[in-house]
């Protein structure tokens, strides 16, 4: 059996591991796929070729996130319906879960001592103040805070074990020595805030083929009002919006040898995409895995996620990150002179198990919705635009699901997530020049693309990519560049109208 590779722009050949046209299928089908039978293999490998034509909607494409997709009505609801196949009893701990979810805590001592904990520094104040209708974040208005997203902070190594740690992966950064790993704009009474942060932007005009243009904004971040003093002189700044919830448990269920059997690293058949897979350690092991979760890939699980987001974004401790103060460092002695909201009798930590058990559920089953206008003529005519332009290249529609994932909801599901999940250089342009374990200044995860057509309807904006530069579908294309620049060129060159399909297939997943 011969797998076929990568696409170049604009030449019409598919995806690796989607079988060519008369392939025969046999028993070495994806034989990287130890969680299936000969059988198995060779009905996943069906599902996974790539569109005979575009004449037509491909068999269950409609149902994006499988079996679990949601069927319910659209509205701002759209990203928050438990995936359809769970168990009546899971249903019951998937709304728990959402409670612990939306949960507002509160600063040291408080009267509800099971919300004690939050901050001292904070940029939220409950998991649903970033991920709003467990959507997407966005920069802030202007005379608004920044709520849904904020600033990553760190600074090159500065001694040799610094620089051992990172290459040993114990650590994927080195925090700024007074300010943290991220910027928290707000703290408790009496307390200050780490500080403010302006965005100015500068206008880039991109010129159109038949006559149309397009005006970019690139975004400089300006950090006023600082609390505790200056910052290291080599301090990298990225920001970063709060991402969609939607499918991560089968994200998670995807067998890691699909998302391997994508990287390119050295680009071995000279297509420019170069894809590599991210490798973190484990916290619950210790152990090199693969990273899929984050902007940069660098986390392992949805749980290692939540963690990572209860210490930085709110300040609460897990038994995974105990630390009850959150982001505060060493250098910010008024902030750890604080109460914590550790309370004994409840458990270690602030949000002490089953708190992580519930809200990791919670996050995993939050279901994709059921696609729109699949079998509409300019949809259709989209999705071939979409493949000639080469964009699978890098957003794989498809994958079947392990047969292992812990959940049995999860298993052999047939998803259409369109991403490789791997690092990509994606140009200068959006280059936070800011790295991140396996990921440099330049390169950035595939973020998936189901329910991406939602986000005006869920969250009342259309605010793009990593930082909510894009002000909509078309300007998050038109950033692409590096690895991604042959299919953004194509788009450039298209004719308004293919353009327009492209964007109304976009806006129907």
């Amino acid at each position: 059996m011969r797998l076929v590779p990568r696409p170049g722009a604009m030449t019409g050949v598919f995806l690796c591991f989607c079988l060519a046209a008369g392939t025969a299928l046999s028993d070495d089908t994806l034989s990287h796929r130890d969680d299936l039978s000969a059988k198995d293999r060779i009905k996943a490998a069906k599902v996974l070729q790539p569109p005979a034509d575009f004449e037509a909607a491909e068999a269950f494409e409609i149902m994006q996130g499988g079996a679990g997709t949601s069927r319910k009505r659209i509205n701002r609801d759209a990203y928050s319906h438990s995936n359809a196949n769970l168990t009546f009893e899971e249903q019951a701990t998937f709304k728990v879960g959402n409670g612990l979810f939306k949960k507002l805590w509160a600063s040291s001592p408080s009267s509800t001592q099971a919300s004690d904990g939050l901050g001292p520094l904070y940029n939220a104040r409950s998991c649903q103040g970033c991920h709003l209708k467990d959507g997407r974040g966005r920069p802030p208005r202007a005379g608004e805070d920044a709520v849904s997203m904020f600033l990553r902070l760190s600074i090159p190594p500065q001694s040799e074990a610094q620089r051992q740690a990172l290459a040993d992966k114990d650590i994927l950064l080195v925090p700024e020595p007074t300010y943290g790993g991220q910027f928290q704009t707000f703290a408790v009474p009496g307390l200050p805030g780490e500080g403010r942060f302006d965005i100015e932007v500068e206008e880039i005009e991109v010129p159109l083929a038949g006559g149309e243009k397009a005006v970019l904004q690139k975004p400089v971040y300006k950090i006023r009002d600082l609390g505790y003093g200056d910052m290291h002189p080599d301090t990298m700044i990225s920001a970063r919006a709060a991402p969609p919830m939607i499918g991560l448990g089968l994200v998670q269920a995807i067998h890691p040898g699909d998302i391997e059997a994508l990287a390119d690293p050295d680009d071995i058949d000279s297509d420019g995409i170069s894809g590599k897979v991210s490798r973190v350690r484990d916290p619950a092991t210790g152990a090199l895995t693969l990273g899929r979760f984050g902007w940069k890939a660098s986390k392992p699980s949805i749980r290692a996620q939540s963690a990572a987001a209860f210490a930085g974004d709110i300040g609460i401790s897990t038994p995974e990150m105990p630390d009850n103060y959150g982001d505060c460092t060493k250098a910010q002695t008024a902030c750890r002179a604080l109460p914590h909201g550790e309370q004994v009798n409840l458990g270690v930590s602030e949000a002490p198990d089953p708190v992580m058990d519930l809200v990791t559920f919670y996050s995993e089953n939050l279901a994709v919705p059921m696609r729109r206008d699949v079998d509409d003529p300019e949809v259709l005519k989209g999705k071939q635009v979409f493949y000639q332009s080469g964009c699978p290249a890098c957003h794989q529609p498809k994958y079947v699901t392990s047969r292992k994932a812990e959940n049995p909801a999860h298993r052999f599901q047939l998803i259409w997530p369109y991403s490789d999940f791997l690092l990509h250089d994606m140009g200068e342009g959006l280059a936070d020049n800011r790295p991140v374990g396996d990921a440099s200044g330049q390169e950035w995860r595939t973020p998936p693309l189901w329910g991406i057509g939602l986000t005006e309807t869920v969250n009342n904006h259309t605010r793009f990519l990593h930082d909510g530069r894009a002000r909509n579908l078309l300007e998050a294309v038109l950033w692409h560049d590096g690895e991604a620049r042959q299919a953004r060129d194509a788009v450039v060159a298209l004719s308004p109208a293919d353009r327009q399909s492209l964007i109304r297939f976009l806006e129907s997943l």
